[in-house]
């Protein structure tokens, strides 16, 4: 998988991937989160993607991803609150 918006190839670690089997969360999911899906930094490289998707109840879906030579996606949350 690639990520255009980050130019990166994406990486899924193992726990990223069992949780969105958990939360049916797809990898066609995935994509259009880190696509589309609002960005809040907490750092140079450690960020947080966020993105309502229709149809579900426990929105936000969230990824926590860290920038290096690949996008990293660490794991993948839903009830995501933006609040601080």
């Amino acid at each position: 998988m690639h990520s255009q918006r980050f130019e990166r190839r994406v990486t899924v670690t193992r726990h990223a991937e069992e949780r969105m089997k958990q939360r049916g969360i797809s990898e066609a999911d995935l994509l259009e989160l880190l696509e589309c899906g609002g960005v809040r930094y907490k750092d140079e490289i450690r960020l947080w993607v966020a993105k309502h998707f229709e149809g579900r109840s426990d929105n936000l879906i969230c990824a926590a991803v860290i920038l290096e030579e690949h996008l990293v996606v660490k794991t993948v949350m839903h009830h995501f609150d933006w609040r601080e």
